[in-house]
């Protein structure tokens, strides 16, 4: 990577062509003149290839061929990036207008390696169901000891940091988001902003839902393996997972059930909604 631009998007897809000119078009509305903007389509037999050739000039590159799966789509991606600033948006999701400027002004005034922010849950009709935080004290704690993941979508990082930890492990079919943001946890800093960037749309062919327990399998896999690097003796690890096992269920039931929902939010349409709204304000 050089890192002679900003910000390098990538868009892993595969046979999301319902989706994918939403996607798409909401990180063309995102892009400046130093951004760079990148579509991996895995062989899709649906129509995709037909959307993406409609927007191949205002692309910096694109490919269609069999791939291994997501991680190795975004590999691809990220392997042409010469962009300071990574991210990637899935073939269902979209960002938010503003939400590139907002993620690397943040960045940049907290000198940090990555934030992890909040996002939007729609459904097919782009109708808000509700309004995720991604809010947590310790990101390698809720990762590797709760079992918790920040939201995807909502994450943004330095293309330094993905070098340093070696980028996506394209081995994983399921869980590679996982593991790749836990390593950013325990290498980088990682800073949680309380800004809504993105909108998570929630349909059946999600990995962590068509393959749940390979899903888990393979995030275990790689808790195990850090936890292992971590060099904590077996009491400590005990201490941390008693710990970290209540937050993430305190958080899950108490706090996003009761003092962190918005009254008045479900039912409006996310695409109304620029990257940095104060929610109350939606309400």
């Amino acid at each position: 990577m050089k890192n002679t631009l900003r910000f390098t998007v990538v868009t892993p897809n595969y046979n999301m062509a319902a989706y994918l000119t939403q996607t798409i078009e909401s990180v063309l509305a995102c892009l400046g003149p130093d951004d760079e903007y990148f579509v991996i389509d895995g062989g899709s037999t649906d129509g995709s290839v037909e959307i993406i050739r409609r927007y191949a000039d205002r692309l910096t590159g694109w490919v269609s061929e069999p791939d291994q799966g997501y991680a190795d789509a975004i590999h691809k991606g990220f392997s042409r990036a010469s962009g300071r600033y990574l991210c990637w948006i899935n073939s269902s999701d979209f960002l938010l207008p503003g939400a590139l400027n907002l993620a690397a002004q943040h960045i940049d005034k907290l000198g940090c390696d990555m934030i992890f922010g909040d996002d939007l849950c729609v459904g097919d009709d782009n109708r808000i169901i509700e309004y995720s935080r991604g809010d947590c004290g310790n990101l390698a704690g809720m990762m590797l000891f709760g079992e918790w993941t920040p939201l995807q979508d909502a994450c943004f990082w330095r293309s330094d940091l993905y070098r340093k930890v070696g980028g996506l492990d394209v081995s994983m079919r399921n869980a590679a988001d996982f593991d790749l943001f836990a390593r950013f946890a325990v290498t980088g800093d990682v800073r949680y902003v309380p800004e809504v960037f993105s909108a998570f749309r929630r349909h059946n062919g999600q990995k962590s839902l068509a393959n749940s327990q390979a899903y888990r399998d393979e995030r275990t896999q790689s808790r195990q393996v850090l936890i292992a690097q971590s060099g904590y003796g077996v009491l400590r690890r005990l201490w941390l997972r008693a710990i970290y096992f209540v937050a993430v269920r305190w958080r899950a039931h108490v706090m996003h059930r009761h003092v962190w929902r918005v009254s008045g939010l479900a039912g409006q349409n996310a695409l109304e909604v620029a990257a940095g709204t104060p929610i109350g304000r939606m309400a």
